[in-house]
């Protein structure tokens, strides 16, 4: 469902648009307007309704309707590069000479989708969850670093002239020694 096409407006629609967009169509096809029509009128303009109302709370609000725009692009990319490929395999034309009604090229589909998914990967990686996240895991790692870093030197510190791989094939030494004792 294309929430513009639902509303009757462009891309480029500002808010004070979508609103009276909304409250035009909210009023023609509002529920209780038509209590008094058939089921089937009443089943129609409530399903209308709904899609007009889920338009609105997605169009409405920027980060909802940036969201949606970024998957709208990106589906968009994807069907039409599968109707080109069908249309490149000598598909069903209809008047205009085109595949089910489609043109474009898969390439520039292509390029759309993988900026698309670009642009949604970064909107991932900057989002409070991940980052908080990656902080704790860098923190966990730099820790883990510390420790490590910190037991060679208290290491070296108690035991000077020795390495830790010397004491430990001293120890190894000892315990074959002990074991054929034994």
């Amino acid at each position: 469902m294309d929430h513009y096409q639902v509303l009757g407006l462009r891309k480029s629609a500002s808010k004070e648009e979508i609103k009276q967009a909304f409250r035009n169509l909210a009023m023609q096809f509002h529920p209780d307007k038509h209590s008094q029509s058939s089921q089937h009128s009443r089943d129609s303009a409530t399903f209308k309704f709904k899609q007009i109302s889920e338009a609105y709370e997605t169009l409405i609000d920027d980060r909802k309707r940036a969201d949606y725009n970024i998957s709208r692009s990106a589906y968009g990319a994807a069907q039409n590069k599968r109707y080109d490929y069908a249309y490149d395999r000598g598909a069903a034309r209809n008047s205009y000479g085109n595949a089910y009604g489609y043109s474009g090229s898969a390439s520039r589909g292509a390029g759309d989708f993988t900026f698309a998914k670009f642009e949604m990967g970064l909107r991932y990686l900057t989002t409070r969850s991940f980052l908080l996240n990656a902080t704790f895991a860098g923190i966990l790692l730099s820790g883990m670093y510390i420790v490590d870093t910190g037991g060679e030197t208290l290491w070296k510190m108690h035991n000077p002239g020795k390495s830790f791989e010397e004491a430990m094939e001293s120890v190894k030494k000892a315990k074959t020694v002990e074991d054929d004792t034994y």
